[in-house]
């Protein structure tokens, strides 16, 4: 993106950004999309980016606005795409009810832990800006797609025309053709939502499962044909390939339909491999990115500690300084201490060991949660932020915290007190969540 064909990057200019207006609709819009993002999660494990339909209803509603610009729009739909970041901690707090740790969602716990790892992950975000963006030709497909809808949605207010229209109303009619069809199938149940169809393979068995959801349809356009069809070819591996071979190599067990069967050597072991697969490609990710990762973090340190006289950058080249950043940095550190501190103490824990909980569980989410924001940028800019193998590297992450919350638990004997096994499981799902 050459800087001469977007006046708006002109180093002298100086347009309002972060305004009380913009603030309130990005805070908006993040409720509606992570509402949204929650609830496709948890129905099928799948969120999606809200960067680009944010950017459409942001440039809709601000053109009706006096003085809007295209940095202000920027600012809204950058807010707005923390929906689908932070949402991706549904993947793994249910985990706490599902061992029974907790009888209820602790909703102070979840925010905190939600708003300081946030803290965090942007924090992590300023050295690792140089590697994956000025010193990379990553593509970045979604932040492109949006950048050029808020250029449109500029030029068209600037020039007083709008032909295509804002695609405004093409959202509300696919919000209200969602609720129609929804109301259908809930309430009316006149269309059916899913189909599963059983098919015998020599001895063994396997399953065809058909389901049909708007908003599924909706992610399936917005995360694009190339994830759409990397998880059908998983489909395919599983229920065409693992499934049948178990199936027909494994013994039926007695009482136990071949039905049941086929699903339990689905939930046992073929979701296992999958899981497998994903933790070894995180891993290989973080071992492509060391080099430009250290580079960039080398390049921010030196910038940020050379004298203003000798930067000379332009508007949009310049980090926060050195100073903010360690003092959010500490504040962000010092909550997340807290928070831990307050998960582990009800166990009654002499207070030595509840430190060293604390101290352990925070340092491994800082240390874990670089590496994640590092491989999570680099899937961001390779095939958009919709695709990022969130679910593989929180795999990858519960095990290393699993690990290292098995050595101490064993150390201090957590394991023989009455719980010990559960306490254990949910310190480490807790540590996970923060990455």
């Amino acid at each position: 993106m050459k800087q001469e064909e977007n006046e708006f990057m002109r180093h002298e200019l100086r347009l309002p950004e972060l305004t009380v207006r913009g603030m309130l609709l990005g805070a908006l819009l993040t409720v509606i999309f992570t509402a949204s993002n929650v609830y496709l999660g948890l129905k099928v494990g799948l969120t999606f980016s809200s960067a680009i339909p944010a950017a459409v209803i942001s440039m809709a509603v601000l053109k009706m606005a006096k003085n809007s610009n295209i940095l202000e729009n920027n600012m809204v739909q950058t807010q707005a795409s923390a929906a689908g970041t932070l949402s991706a901690i549904i993947f793994i707090i249910p985990g706490m009810l599902m061992i029974g740790y907790w009888q209820g969602f602790e909703f102070w716990q979840t925010l905190l832990v939600s708003a300081c790892g946030g803290c965090l992950g942007v924090l992590f975000t300023i050295p690792l800006r140089r590697a994956m963006v000025v010193h990379s030709d990553l593509a970045y497909p979604e932040g492109v797609a949006a950048a050029e809808i808020l250029k449109v949605g500029s030029h068209e207010k600037s020039a007083k025309e709008s032909k295509g229209g804002s695609g405004i109303k093409e959202i509300g009619a696919g919000g209200v053709l969602a609720g129609v069809i929804a109301f259908c199938t809930n309430a009316l149940q006149v269309l059916g939502s899913e189909l599963s169809l059983w098919i015998p393979v020599g001895r063994g068995m396997t399953q065809l499962p058909l389901g049909y959801s708007t908003a599924l349809v909706g992610a399936g356009y917005l995360i694009g044909i190339a994830a759409g069809l990397s998880m059908l070819v998983g489909i395919l591996i599983a229920w065409a390939g693992f499934v049948p071979y178990y199936t027909i190599t494994g013994a039926l067990p007695d009482g136990m339909t071949m039905q049941k069967f086929a699903g339990t050597v689905y939930q046992e072991r073929v979701r296992l491999i999958g899981a497998g697969a994903m933790g070894v490609a995180a891993v290989w990710t973080l071992i492509m990115l060391a080099k430009p990762v250290v580079d960039g973090v080398k390049e921010s340190l030196a910038a940020m500690h050379a004298p203003d006289s000798d930067k000379g950058k332009h508007r949009m080249d310049i980090d926060m300084s050195v100073q903010s950043i360690a003092m959010v940095f500490s504040v962000t550190v010092m909550g997340l201490l807290g928070i831990f501190y307050a998960f582990v103490s009800p166990e009654g824990l002499p207070v030595s060991e509840n430190l060293t909980f604390t101290l352990v569980g925070v340092g491994v989410a800082i240390l874990m949660g670089f590496f994640v924001a590092a491989a999570c940028a680099y899937m961001a800019g390779l095939v958009g932020t919709s695709s990022s193998p969130i679910s593989g590297i929180g795999i990858l992450a519960i095990i290393v915290a699993s690990l290292v919350m098995y050595a101490l638990c064993s150390s201090f004997g957590i394991f023989s007190m009455p719980g010990g096994e559960k306490f254990a499981t949910a310190t480490a799902i807790f540590t996970t969540s923060i990455i």
